[in-house]
């Protein structure tokens, strides 16, 4: 399927997606992989660098919750150039940086990066993609996520060891603008498709694939004050829930290899990079099973006690010194915790139309980073108290044991609604 006037929504537009989502979280990875470095540095503790994820996803939420509603005002190119941009300049103040302080600021300027790439890149899916192609679209690109901690977590640690981890912020901006043009690039080329626009009902205009598939917990009960069906609120309190665990892992696995198992500083920055690998192939595979008709709420359950069994692994570890366990630990969290978001994004483009696309896609991108925000500050407190990592790894698991709960209520719900012929609900495809 062509669009108008314009080439057909091809690998060029689908690269343009994957570097919106990629781009805002490649100075974070990169910290994170260098983190025994930067500590040594400058003289902090872990609890300290902590504060570097707390601060970005802090600002992530709060631009997440509060520029929905104008992002749905803003046009395409203005929200990608505002997404890079902001990246680029978090990466070369990081490159400045000669103070904590200062480095707090890169990362808070790279949280407001994150704050427009999921609710942009959704509407572009329902303006600019043909139906069949969404769902498995989403996958994709929501695996961005996961190509930023494989891409930061293999080369900040290389290029810190020859120029140190500064330099690696500088080369970053160089990436981050380049990914820029050819984003604008990308997206000049393929306009909206006929059959779309602002104004279209809402359940055509929100499926991911056959008429009338949905992801509202009942899209046609009573939406709340702010507009928002139940699907939104649902999603948001399981992206908070995971995004607990999911950070808390991600930012301190390489210091855990490294200070736990006496990994080398790139083989700590490797643990990451494998989580990473094996996230791309789970958001792309979830992303298929979605397209496929898939059940939401399932998806997340089993997500879920996956993601319960990697925090299990990794205390086995801690305790154990077996580094094959952290391994197995490493690859359960890649295939479950990380794929998430492809799961929520999916469920998203089934119950919310083009229109309200950016606002509903902030609100549950605003769960997950308050998520973020609180799991590394809680993962930092503990490791520096007198249980170390192996209360922290407890905690991660019943963060998760949590999710296990929500996701089995949803889905009781689900099924519940559905025997009693009450509308679309979370996972169908009616």
């Amino acid at each position: 399927m062509r669009t108008r006037a314009g080439r057909p929504a091809g690998p060029g537009l689908l690269a343009a997606l994957l570097g919106a989502i990629a781009v805002g979280p490649l100075l974070l990875y990169g910290l994170s992989a260098t983190s025994d470095l930067i500590i040594r540095d400058l003289g902090i503790n872990a609890a300290q660098f902590g504060l570097l994820a707390t601060a970005c996803f802090a600002c992530a939420t709060v631009g997440n919750a509060a520029l929905g509603r104008v992002a749905d005002r803003r046009s395409d190119r203005t929200l990608m150039i505002a997404v890079f941009a902001l990246a680029a300049v978090a990466l070369g103040v990081a490159a400045l940086a000669d103070a904590f302080v200062v480095l707090l600021v890169a990362a808070g300027l790279s949280g407001l990066a994150q704050s427009f790439p999921n609710g942009v890149t959704n509407r572009i899916l329902l303006q600019r993609v043909p139906a069949q192609q969404r769902i498995g679209w989403t996958g994709i690109k929501q695996s961005g996520v996961q190509v930023s901690q494989l891409v930061a977590s293999l080369a900040f640690p290389a290029l810190a060891v020859w120029i140190g981890w500064r330099g690696a912020s500088a080369l970053g901006v160089i990436l981050a603008l380049a990914l820029m043009v050819l984003a604008l690039r990308a997206l000049a080329s393929v306009p909206p498709l006929q059959a779309v626009g602002s104004a279209l009902p809402h359940t055509s205009a929100a499926t991911g694939g056959a008429a009338g598939q949905s992801d509202g917990v009942s899209v046609r009960r009573a939406t709340r004050r702010t507009g928002q069906p139940f699907a939104v609120w649902a999603l948001t309190v399981f992206g908070c829930l995971n995004g607990l665990g999911v950070q808390a892992t991600n930012v301190y696995l390489p210091l855990f290899a490294v200070r736990e198992l006496e990994f080398s500083l790139v083989a700590g920055g490797a643990t990451a990079a494998v989580a990473g690998l094996v996230g791309v192939s789970a958001r792309i595979g979830w992303g298929k099973v979605m397209a496929r008709g898939a059940s939401a709420p399932a998806l997340l359950l089993v997500l879920a006690l996956l993601a319960l069994g990697a925090a299990g692994s990794f205390y086995a570890a801690g305790a154990t010194g077996w580094s094959a366990l952290l391994w197995v630990a490493v690859a359960l969290h890649g295939a479950s915790a990380l794929g998430v978001s492809v799961v929520l994004m999916a469920a998203l483009l089934r119950s919310i139309p083009a229109a309200s696309m950016a606002s509903a896609s902030g609100i549950v991108t605003a769960g997950m980073f308050a998520g973020f925000t609180f799991g590394p500050l809680v993962m930092g407190s503990l490791i520096s108290a007198a249980g170390g990592f192996e209360t922290g790894w407890i905690a991660v698991g019943g963060v998760y044991a949590v999710c296990v709960g929500v996701a089995a209520y949803l889905l009781r719900r689900q099924r519940r609604a559905a025997a009693e012929g009450d509308g679309p609900h979370v996972g169908s495809a009616d």
